[in-house]
């Protein structure tokens, strides 16, 4: 029997944002074995992507955007009749309605999979593209859900909203790949513990109720602060390390850490988030803190491989215990290793991704 063909319409260049990364890109392997055809097409080009984020470029993002529209009308008038599906990341173009899903499942009739992993219907937009998000229509996302074959929602938030709309959603949390990727195991020894975080830009802010803690605790212990991310926020701490996230050295980086930390508001932008921090943590066996909100209260087992902090008092004592045990920091992240390789790995889950096509 011929293996169906499928095209993937993702929003990034291939190799740079960790939602397609870790919810398509990281599955390649497995769509080749299985002896699937596919293309994976980005609305933006890599040098589009660079200058998103910055503040101004507004010629060079508006020339990127026009290029990426070209290319979808391609995609949507042309290219979509030589594919059986369409998977849609999150979105197939980043501003107005939903012309192209509706082209695509409407007037060509073709089977499209819908696939998020955030609360997309909630407006939350950077102060870099504050033009740009008003242009956006997140009314869309319930549209898109109600004209798709399948949707895979990362976790049990986001399938609950798809399932107002659909009845054939799946869920599909992100994963990370433990033998071609993140397959480090962190060696916890006697040494300075390192404290630390990963993010983009636009979740550092969620660092901001951690400060004070890490700020007190600095007072009593020898610690380091680490921060990998896009953009360094400068920390006004005793003991500060940043780190620019660079792909090629992502686990060596991570693998610095003895701790992970995973604050968050208690909100519904964050409701919908798949906690992946704590994923890519607790996979190199980095022991983690969270808030408990969300999926987070389900990827942390309270003492087992880290802890849920609901005040700052909590938050304090939790890392001033895993600051001073090193003994506990490793127990806690093998026991970790062991949650993410079941659950949260392309091990475990990559026939749940490859039975969306059928």
């Amino acid at each position: 029997m011929k293996k169906p063909k499928i095209l993937f319409m993702v929003p990034y260049p291939i190799g740079n944002a960790p939602s397609q990364r870790f919810r398509v890109e990281l599955f390649e392997p497995y769509l080749k074995e299985a002896g699937f055809s596919y293309e994976i097409a980005p609305f933006m080009d890599a040098t589009t992507w660079k200058h998103l984020y910055k503040q101004g470029s507004l010629l060079q993002k508006a020339w990127g955007i026009a290029k990426g529209y070209l290319k979808r009308i391609k995609n949507v008038l042309i290219d979509v009749h030589g594919y059986d599906y369409i998977f849609v990341h999150r979105e197939a173009a980043p501003l107005g309605p939903p012309v192209f899903e509706w082209i695509i499942a409407r007037l060509w009739g073709k089977k499209m999979i819908f696939d998020f992993d955030d609360a997309i219907w909630i407006p939350n937009t950077s102060n870099e593209n504050s033009i740009a998000a008003r242009l956006k229509c997140f009314w869309k996302t319930k549209h898109i859900i109600k004209w798709s074959y399948k949707i895979a929602a990362g976790n049990d938030y986001l399938s609950k909203y798809a399932l107002q709309y659909n009845s054939e959603v799946v869920l599909m949390p992100t994963c990370v790949d433990m033998e071609r990727m993140h397959n480090g195991t962190k060696a916890h020894t006697n040494h300075k513990p390192i404290v630390g975080w990963t993010g983009s830009h636009s979740t550092l802010p969620y660092l901001d109720n951690i400060i004070s803690v890490i700020n007190a605790l600095q007072a009593k212990h020898d610690f380091t602060f680490l921060v990998i991310a896009d953009k360094n926020p400068e920390l006004p701490l005793k003991s500060f390390q940043f780190v620019p996230w660079n792909a090629a050295t992502e686990i060596e980086d991570l693998l610095r850490m003895d701790i992970g930390i995973m604050p968050l508001k208690a909100d519904a932008w964050s409701e919908g988030k798949c906690g992946f921090k704590l994923i890519q943590y607790l996979s190199l066996a980095i022991p983690a803190l969270a808030s408990p909100v969300g999926v987070n209260s389900v990827i942390i087992q309270q003492g087992e491989n880290g802890y849920l902090c609901n005040s700052e008092e909590e938050w304090k004592n939790h890392l001033e215990e895993l600051i001073a045990n090193t003994s506990k920091r490793k127990q806690m992240g093998e026991v970790g290793q062991q949650l993410i390789l079941k659950n949260y790995s392309t091990q475990s889950q990559h026939t749940t991704f490859l039975q969306l096509f059928s």
